[in-house]
Parts: C-alpha cells; sequence; structure tokens
C-alpha cells in the first residue's frame, strides 16, 4: 500500500486542480492521498468526487501556519470539523492575513527595482482560497525576474530578504489544541526543513506530544538522511506516529513528485485510530476517508 499525506491543489498554492491532483495520483500508484491545502478545505469537495471516480482512497486535511517559539511552523491536520468555529477563526484570520500582506510585499519589491503588479499576483492566485508568496513567486518567475519559486523566495520572499512582511499564524499549542476539539488529530510538517532544529528537539517534541500532538512528518524531501534517522529515533521515543509525504505543489516545486515519500501502512492504521479516538471524544461531526 502507497500512502502519501501531504499534498496541495490549486485551492492553496498548488497547481493542479483537486480532481486533477486526485487523478494524478491515482496514476502515480497511490493507494491513499491525503490533500492538505494551507489554511483551508476549499478543495475537499471535489476532490472527494474525483477520488471516488479515481478509486483512491482520500484523506481530508489542511496545512495549518502557526508559530512555535518565535518562529513559523507547520502543522498538519487530518479530518477535522472544518465548521468547528474556533478553526473557522483560526483560518480566517490566518488567510486574511496572507492577503493583506500581499500589498505591502508588492510595494517592497517594487521599491527594491522589482517590475511586479498586485494584478499579477491575482492572475496567479486565481482560485485560491487566499494569495500568498508563492503566488507572488509565480508572478516574478511569469515576468523573468526568477527562473523557479526557490529562487523567488531565496532572493526576496523569506525572511531577511527585502521582500519578507510577517502575518499572523496561530500559536502552535493553540491549534493542536483547537484540531483536537474539532475531532481531528495533528501531524508535525517538515520540522526541520525550514527552520532550526535546536527549537523543536526531542524537549520540545515530549511537550507538544503531552499537548495532543499525534506525530512527526520524518520522510520529507526537505530533510537529509541523518536528519530523518534523528526524528525516527525521537518519534520511537516519544510513541508518536512516523509519517511520509511528497509535500507535492505540482509544477509549483521540484523533486516533490507524488509517491517520493510514502507513509507505511501500520503507522497511517494507528493514525487514523487516533482521528477516530479524537472525533469521538469531541463529538463532532468528522469527514471519513473516502473512496479507495
Amino acid at each position: 500500500m502507497r500512502i502519501d499525506l501531504h499534498t496541495h491543489s490549486l485551492a492553496s498554492d498548488g497547481t493542479q486542480t483537486p480532481s486533477e491532483l486526485a487523478e494524478a495520483g491515482s496514476r502515480a500508484g497511490l493507494d491513499v492521498m491525503a490533500l492538505t491545502d494551507h489554511d483551508t478545505a476549499a478543495g475537499w469537495a471535489e476532490a472527494t468526487a474525483a477520488a471516488e471516480s479515481a478509486g483512491i482512497a482520500l484523506v481530508r486535511g489542511m496545512e495549518i501556519s502557526t508559530r512555535h517559539e518565535g518562529r513559523g511552523v507547520h502543522l498538519l491536520a487530518y479530518l477535522p470539523d472544518p465548521t468547528y468555529p474556533p478553526l473557522v477563526e483560526h483560518l480566517d484570520l490566518i488567510l486574511e492575513s496572507r492577503s493583506g500582506r500581499v500589498p505591502a510585499i508588492i510595494e517592497r519589491l517594487r521599491a527594491a527595482g522589482i517590475d511586479v503588479t498586485e494584478d499579477d499576483v491575482r492572475r496567479e492566485a486565481g482560485a485560491s482560497a487566499a494569495a500568498g508568496r508563492p503566488h507572488i513567486a509565480d508572478a516574478l518567475v511569469r515576468r523573468g525576474v526568477v527562473v523557479d519559486r526557490g529562487e523567488a523566495f531565496d532572493r526576496f520572499l523569506k525572511p531577511g530578504r527585502a521582500g519578507h512582511v510577517h502575518r499572523y499564524a496561530a500559536e502552535l499549542v493553540t491549534m493542536i489544541e483547537t484540531v483536537r476539539l474539532a475531532g481531528g488529530v495533528t501531524v508535525m510538517a517538515h520540522p526541520w526543513g525550514r527552520s532550526d532544529p535546536g527549537s523543536l528537539g526531542e524537549a520540545a517534541f515530549a511537550g507538544l506530544a503531552e499537548d495532543g500532538l499525534a506525530g512527526i512528518e520524518v520522510d520529507h524531501r526537505d530533510h537529509t538522511d541523518e536528519q530523518r534517522d534523528e526524528l525516527r529515533s525521537i518519534a520511537a521515543n516519544l510513541d508518536l506516529v512516523v509519517t511520509g509525504s511528497s509535500d507535492h505543489h505540482g509544477t509549483g516545486k521540484t523533486d516533490h513528485d507524488l509517491g517520493c515519500f510514502t507513509t507505511a501502512p501500520d503507522q497511517y492504521a494507528r493514525l487514523m485510530e487516533l482521528a477516530a479516538g479524537s472525533a469521538a471524544v469531541a463529538g463532532r461531526a468528522t469527514p471519513p476517508v473516502v473512496g479507495g
């Protein structure tokens, strides 16, 4: 069984519609795929219908922007009730902040001599739930300023660069609890891929496990082999679920092909058991896995 628990569609910053993504997952030989667009469930309905048609099991989720000890970190939330009011409130704030900082980023880029406009970004964002830095990066690619999203972030958009502007993100512990109360289950996304490993070492993960974190995304393209081994050891010591995934964005990211990393079936089964337990305790109407 091949299981990929982290993908993105046009509902956030991927380049495929949810239907195209489900169909691509089936062609890639996936048995189970999670749709985890940034801070939104907007693609769930379309992906659900496509997954049932394509014969692939779909886990509905999202990747939530959070902050931990002053650093931005991402939290994968699986099978929460998307109508749970506190979750909706946090997601609305995140999306509003994401779109709201676009004018400020554009202003900074133009001050640095980069000819890009808000209209350029809106065209790239299309039907996404909110415009964000990846769409600004795509606009820079289309303008010929950079060759791909990676160069755009490295040169202009990541912290410390000319176009970076801070935005709202929920506190990590708060969001772990919010997802739990929404009947879902949480996994830390690529924890050492973008931030200093020292900020999320074993002691930090132990505290987060006590707060309700279910797992760690260990097998990810942004982790080195040594980091994967160390994260796997931390997960074993703390009895956390180990997941692996592509973090696929269509053509928006290179070397993140569907199924390039996968989750072991026993770890997936355990994650689904934890999700079912969370839903039972919360008493929420949570989305089941569909298709397959």
